[in-house]
């Protein structure tokens, strides 16, 4: 859970690199250098989130690989498709897809050119020259709920989602099955915004959450998420824990912690491998154990986090690496699980 810092130092990176453009390229290496394509999803850089993190694996890559990189970023699903044409056309090294609406579209264009290597985050596209990476997020939201039930005053806390999809409901059952972990008599409340673009909905849903008892909400949501870390910022008391990457720093002592899915790892995986020739294909899946998942470091909520906590949560973490603890994926999972005593 010491990543932190690193990864700040990517999104600083990130910032200073982008212009706010739909289509943006940086073409400052050699000739012959390893070339690297990415399409965002429709949240688009910026989002502090997803696809920031990932833009971040591959400012990495540019900076130690010494890769040239062109950004595409998609403002509806209709950009999926010319979005990834145009790196294919021009045959670079790994083309990557961001998102999982993108699943079919990059299926068919694998397909229609089977020499081209694709990456896609958070979706199985079942063709060879395919890198389909995901993630254990049960893992780390598992975490989450524990230490939002740890610190909660009200023994109330909420998941504000994007979406209602298989994807959203893997944060959404680990978060639950921490909290029972520690407590089983936790109240977590459940909403989606139904977007993961519209802050607005996600600030009018997290006031919601808090006017109901919620005192932490795992705000899933993407931008819709940064709708509600606005709207902690004048509820003294209450938290946010954020997603994806580091979004402690959005708003200093009201983000708990962040729940950092390592999208950069695996993109910068990727172009590791096909900077050596070897391209990865078939299924990735990152958890803890592979660096892939984890918590920030606490900095601006130190007094909010006793030392028991971290030694209770150190001790969940190991559990789950070591497999005594399986965080469920889904519902269904999720209504059969039982505390584990560790």
């Amino acid at each position: 859970m010491k990543n932190a810092v690193y990864f700040s130092i990517l999104l600083a990176a990130l910032a200073a690199a982008m212009a706010g453009c739909a289509h943006r390229a940086q073409t400052t290496s050699a000739p012959g250098a390893l070339s690297l394509g990415m399409v965002t999803d429709v949240g688009g850089l910026g989002d502090r989130s997803f696809n920031d993190s990932a833009h971040a694996g591959l400012l990495q890559a540019q900076s130690q690989l010494g890769a040239r990189i062109q950004v595409l970023q998609s403002k509806s699903a209709a950009d999926y498709q010319p979005n990834l044409q145009a790196p294919t056309n021009q045959h670079f090294d790994e083309i990557y897809a961001i998102g999982f609406l993108m699943n079919k579209d990059l299926d068919q264009m694998a397909k229609a050119n089977p020499k081209q290597n694709y990456a896609i985050i958070d979706a199985v596209v079942d063709d060879p020259n395919v890198a389909s990476i995901t993630f254990k997020e049960e893992d780390g939201s598992f975490l989450a709920g524990a230490l939002a039930a740890m610190v909660s005053k009200t023994h109330t806390i909420a998941f504000l989602g994007g979406q209602d999809i298989p994807l959203l409901r893997k944060f959404e059952a680990g978060f639950t099955a921490g909290a029972h972990e520690i407590d089983p008599k936790t109240n977590v409340q459940v909403k989606y915004a139904g977007s993961f673009e519209d802050a607005g909905a996600g600030k009018e849903l997290a006031n919601l959450l808090f006017d109901s008892g919620a005192d932490i909400i795992f705000a899933a949501a993407g931008k819709a998420g940064l709708g509600a870390i606005e709207s902690v910022k004048s509820r003294p008391g209450k938290f946010i824990i954020g997603v994806d990457s580091n979004q402690d720093g959005l708003a200093p002592g009201k983000i708990l912690t962040s729940m950092v899915k390592r999208v950069d790892v695996g993109v910068f995986r990727t172009a590791q491998a096909a900077k050596n020739k070897t391209p990865l294909h078939g299924h990735l899946i990152l958890g803890l154990k592979d660096n892939g998942i984890s918590l920030t470091d606490f900095q601006y909520t130190k007094n909010d986090v006793t030392p028991a906590m971290m030694k209770k949560l150190d001790a969940i973490k190991a559990a789950i690496i070591a497999g005594k603890i399986a965080p469920p994926a889904t519902r269904e999972d999720l209504a059969t699980f039982k505390p584990v005593a560790i």
